[in-house]
């Protein structure tokens, strides 16, 4: 579904309709504990995303890919289903 993906990002797109951590609005403010649990939750999801890129820069294909349109998100999805074999065994 494109167009209809939830995207997460860090503090620096706020105002771009993005899912970004929230923030205290002056020094020194606290967070209410749900926004904390949220910003664990966020910075929990966005963590494991982004070593899933790291690992997939250590395939050689998506380095060197230097392919148009869609040729780098099928790459993108090949590689990520190599890797998914890998961990399975």
């Amino acid at each position: 579904m494109i167009g209809r993906t939830t995207t997460i990002a860090d503090g620096g797109y706020r105002g771009t309709g993005l899912v970004v951590p929230h923030y205290r609005r002056r020094k020194g403010e606290e967070l209410p504990a749900w926004k904390e649990e949220h910003n664990h939750a966020h910075k929990s999801v966005r963590a494991r995303v982004e070593h899933v890129f790291a690992r997939m820069k250590g395939w050689k294909i998506l380095r060197d890919c230097r392919l148009k349109g869609d040729g780098v998100h099928h790459a993108v999805l090949g590689i990520a289903r190599l890797h998914n074999l890998t961990l399975a065994g």
